[in-house]
């Protein structure tokens, strides 16, 4: 009976912990993308310095190394250590353009973080809800906690992972270029110069 009594607290204490923990995780998501909405909202901000936030957030939040490495997939396995560098800075970079371009049609919609937990891999699972005059749209967000801090892993846009749709993207191009991460490297480059000068101009 002490046992079940002992086992149940344990239960309480760990659900406890882990909600409180998401809680926290939450405030800090909050905290980030109220910053770069702010930017966003500033007509004063020029789209090279909204960039520069969004191109910071990324490179200070996101698990950059993790995600490129993943979606590379075999292609990383064989590349060198200076063509790894280089891509999992272009990928970063590609990542920040694309959240930089879905931003440009931001019109002061409003969001919601209305869920958060913990899953049994410890990844923290954030709901938001984003709201314009056509309906909504529901965003989950994927974290991980690490020397003290969180970090971005994933996105799910109407259930659809970014990372998995990154991965087939890349997969397809990788494949063109028969798996050689350093001649990918250049046509991620050209496109991260063309989808910049795209944004800023």
């Amino acid at each position: 009976m002490i046992k079940i009594f002992v086992l149940k607290i344990i239960f309480v204490l760990i659900f406890f912990t882990k909600n409180v923990f998401a809680d926290e995780a939450s405030r800090w998501l909050k905290n980030e993308i109220d910053l770069i909405l702010s930017a966003y909202s500033n007509n004063n901000i020029s789209n090279e310095e909204r960039f520069s936030l969004i191109e910071t957030t990324i490179n200070e939040n996101f698990a950059g190394t993790g995600i490129a490495k993943f979606i590379a997939g075999n292609a990383w396995k064989v590349a060198s250590k200076d063509t790894k560098k280089g891509y999992v800075e272009s990928f970063k970079r590609h990542l920040a353009l694309n959240i930089a371009s879905m931003m440009q049609g931001y019109s002061e919609q409003t969001y919601e973080l209305y869920d958060s937990k913990v899953d049994k891999n410890n990844v923290i699972l954030i709901d938001m809800e984003i709201f314009s005059d056509t309906g909504s749209v529901v965003i989950t967000w994927r974290l991980k906690s690490s020397k003290d801090r969180y970090f971005v892993i994933d996105l799910l846009v109407a259930d659809i992972s970014l990372v998995v749709t990154k991965r087939s993207e890349f997969n397809s191009m990788l494949k063109n270029v028969d798996y050689d991460l350093s001649e990918f490297n250049k046509i991620l480059m050209n496109q991260n110069l063309e989808s910049y000068n795209k944004l800023v101009n």
